[in-house]
């Protein structure tokens, strides 16, 4: 019996140490599966406030998007294309977040520029984006651009581009993460799935 806690006990520890890693590429990535929770960390708006995301979660439904920044032309199509389909994703009882590395004054540049009425949150430490189990290695020729965009605090890693349904309880219920940052899910893909979650 002993040893059967035992063996449990390093299991649980190394899913645990594997979400709170940087792999050391896209694909070696270990995130959270569809059951379990989004966990709480403190993240900043682009006011530069503190928020705590579970406080934001309990609100409302939410489609939580992790892009790698304002700076990356394949996530500020996508930021676009959540714009454009928000009414029909608030109109379904959801609300979006979207979470970068990129500092607080970035996300009001991508704000602008996308025409994002939704919440940025920056997780430049990477806190959330560690726990949530996409952080990878960046490769050297991202390393200046991520540097720059989180104001020196990340110099190391970059979110895989992910896309979590998530309820009040912060369970995920759906999830799609591509380690290829080209692809990305449909709006028209995304609203199917929160009308056949409803």
């Amino acid at each position: 019996m002993k040893k059967i806690l035992f063996m449990f006990l390093v299991t649980l520890t190394s899913v645990a140490n594997a979400q709170n890693m940087i792999a050391k590429s896209a694909t070696d990535i270990a995130p959270l599966l569809i059951g379990e929770k989004i966990p709480n960390f403190t993240l900043k708006t682009s006011e530069n406030a503190d928020v705590d995301i579970s406080d934001l979660l309990k609100k409302k439904k939410t489609i939580l998007i992790f892009y790698r920044g304002g700076w990356c032309p394949y996530c500020n199509m996508h930021l676009q294309a959540m714009a454009e389909a928000e009414k029909q994703i608030l109109d379904l009882g959801y609300q979006i977040i979207a979470v970068s590395p990129d500092s607080p004054e970035n996300l009001k540049i991508t704000e602008e520029k996308d025409k994002v009425k939704y919440t940025l949150l920056s997780d430049s430490k990477g806190s959330l984006i560690k726990a949530v189990g996409i952080a990878y290695e960046a490769p050297e020729n991202y390393k200046s651009v991520i540097n720059v965009h989180s104001n020196e605090v990340n110099k190391s890693f970059l979110p895989v581009p992910s896309v979590f349904v998530v309820n009040t309880e912060s369970d995920i219920l759906f999830e799609y993460v591509s380690p290829d940052f080209k692809q990305r899910i449909t709006t028209e893909l995304l609203v199917s799935v929160l009308k056949n979650l409803k």
